[in-house]
């Protein structure tokens, strides 16, 4: 069949564009017809018409008598065409349920064949561990007898196993049963870790913690540094529970017996850390970088006397009466102790008894002054007793026993003055048991301040009572006033001498004892600004300065530690106290009995508690 031209079929295109359907352009006999359409004539063309009409009426009676000639086999295949298609509809129901079923059966066939070759795989796991039952066994106790050596404390053998578990994990990690032992095991060796740990907590002895670091080591759950810190903290909170059962209501016995125990259980601490561990290799771990195992040492044991320091500046605070001296030789011979391991403390000792032993004085001389105040808000002149002071002879009066300090027996006639030189006197006596050079300016100046406030309550009560004055009473006052100038003035000076001698302060300032008044209220209280106030009602006489060898006076000074004595007893005869005007020369000139007074034994009682100040 000739194809259609190119220009044929744009012809043909363009005369038939909307006269037949675009699906009949594909189907070669229309294209065969059209291009023998092509070739014929216009008669032909014309005629074409009436030959397609006809042949279409001859194909139309053709087919009318096939089908009347033929029904029933049209019949026939209809209805097998029908059955057929309905067979065909069931086989492909069938089929499609098969298909939905293959893959259920698929997969039941696989999980089946995976059962049989675990069912395979599990017979023969089982044929051996049946062979292999004991060994088995024995690694599935593991375990419990870990946990057993542990609890016996059987470290040795328990390491051993922690050990032999470590292989097995190596070999064996993907094992749930060795990952099930492993976690055991581990829970074991942190029990074991604890109960090590808990040893260093208690009283333990030096092999013993040699024993414990040796496990702990062997363990190595820590590096060298944190063994050693470890072991520290350990240590010392087990002496932090000795401390804490010391009972702490009287404060004297809580420090005593702190000392006590920081004393022994530190330096024992101390010297089972330097026998374990040695100080001389510096410590590299793994980063490179060394670690400077001395600063742990040294911040620890700075930490653990700065506790102690602590705790005795707390009790310090809340008293320890007048046991302070004993608290200080018990605290200096602990830092002593110290020394021999290179932490001694002894510095750090003395500012803080200093202050405690300054604001205990305070405290007492504001207590007398208060005292002071009281009394002479209760003292009349006329309810003055007969004088009791000028009543007694001198030769009958108590004598001065060598190494004291005889209080003036005028001041009995006057109750108010009386009782506050007890009181200050009280004050010496407990200042005097642990009395440092440095406080030398303190006290004079807290016992000046005293002075200069009972010299304003003496003003006071003479601007209350001057305006009912009787000429006795006048004289009395003057007495009074006289008494307080003349008698206890001088005679705290003289004991300010005592406590505090110029030539010790002489000594230490580097000057020469008659130069130590220039340093101001340096163990010399300053009578005239004390007086002051008063030199309108003392009388006015005469100053006579006795001849005085000051060489003799000062190279009798011996430098020891200043001491009040007893109380003088009333079998001795009693020395004439000297004139006012010889105590107050100045720092620099001492009184005679000052010699004996330095070289007398300490004493623990108090100067002045006897029968005659307690006049209250």
């Amino acid at each position: 069949m000739a194809a259609v031209d190119v220009e044929d079929q744009s012809i043909l295109a363009s005369i038939f564009r909307n006269s037949f359907p675009e699906n009949w352009r594909e189907n070669p006999d229309f294209s065969a017809y059209l291009s023998e359409l092509s070739s014929f004539g216009v008669e032909k063309l014309n005629r074409e018409p009436e030959r397609l009409a006809e042949e279409r009426d001859q194909i139309l009676q053709q087919t009318r008598e096939l089908a009347f000639s033929n029904y029933k086999t049209f019949i026939r295949t209809a209805d097998c065409t029908e059955e057929i298609y309905r067979d065909f509809g069931r086989v492909e129901a069938s089929v499609s349920a098969l298909l939905d079923k293959l893959p259920s059966f698929r997969e039941r066939c696989r999980g089946f064949m995976k059962e049989a070759e675990d069912i395979g795989a599990s017979r023969r796991m089982n044929s051996l561990t049946l062979n292999r039952h004991t060994e088995i066994l024995e690694i599935l106790e593991i375990p419990q007898l870990m946990d057993t050596c542990v609890r016996n404390g059987y470290y040795e053998e328990a390491l051993e196993l922690a050990a032999y578990v470590k292989r097995l994990e190596k070999k064996h990690s993907s094992l749930p049963v060795i990952q099930d032992i492993v976690h055991e095991v581990r829970q074991s060796t942190q029990l074991m870790l604890n109960q090590l740990l808990q040893q260093l907590r208690s009283n333990s002895q030096l092999p013993v913690c040699l024993r414990v670091i040796g496990y702990l080591r062997r363990m190595d759950v820590f590096t060298e540094a944190e063994l050693r810190v470890k072991f520290l903290q350990a240590r010392g909170t087990w002496l932090h529970s000795i401390l804490a059962a010391i009972p702490d209501g009287d404060p004297y016995f809580h420090i005593t017996k702190t000392i006590e125990a920081c004393r022994v259980h530190l330096f024992d601490i101390i010297t089972q850390y330097r026998a374990i561990f040695s100080d001389e290799d510096p410590l590299v771990p793994a980063g490179g970088q060394a670690v400077n195992e001395g600063a742990i040492f040294h911040g620890w044991v700075v930490q653990k006397v700065a506790e102690f320091l602590e705790t005795l500046d707390r009790d310090l605070q809340r008293g320890v009466g007048g046991r302070l001296d004993s608290l200080l030789g018990q605290c200096m011979y602990f830092g002593l102790s110290f020394s021999r391991v290179g932490a001694d403390f002894r510095g750090q000792l003395a500012p803080m008894f200093q202050r405690v032993a300054a604001e205990t004085f305070h405290k007492a001389v504001q207590e007398a002054v208060d005292k002071f105040q009281e009394d002479m808000n209760l003292y009349t002149l006329i309810s003055l007793p007969s004088v009791l002071g000028g009543a007694i002879p001198a030769a009958a009066a108590p004598g001065t026993q060598p190494g004291t300090l005889q209080p003036p027996m005028s001041l009995l006639d006057f109750q108010p003055l009386a009782c506050f030189l007890n009181n200050v006197l009280t004050a010496f006596n407990d200042l005097r048991l642990c009395c440092p050079v440095g406080l030398a300016q303190d006290v004079t100046k807290h016992l000046e301040h005293a002075l200069v406030m009972v010299t304003k309550l003496i003003l006071v009560f003479h601007r209350a009572e001057e305006s009912a004055f009787s000429s006795r009473e006048k004289d009395l006052f003057v007495q009074f006033c006289c008494a307080f100038a003349e008698d206890l003035v001088p005679f705290l000076n003289r004991c300010l001498q005592v406590l505090f001698p110029p030539a010790q302060l002489a000594l230490i300032l580097g000057v020469p004892p008659t130069q130590v008044h220039k340093y101001g209220s340096l163990g010399c209280i300053d009578v005239s600004a004390v007086l002051q106030p008063l030199e309108f009602v003392l009388p006015k006489r005469e100053i006579v300065l006795p001849e005085v060898d000051i060489s003799t006076e000062l190279s009798g000074l011996a430098i020891a530690e200043p001491v009040l004595g007893d109380a003088p007893r009333p079998d001795e005869p009693q020395p004439i106290e000297p004139d006012p005007s010889t105590s107050e020369s100045g720092p620099g000139f001492s009184d005679p009995e000052l010699e004996a007074i330095l070289n007398e034994p300490r004493s623990e009682e108090t100067i002045q508690n006897h029968e005659e100040f307690s006049l209250e």
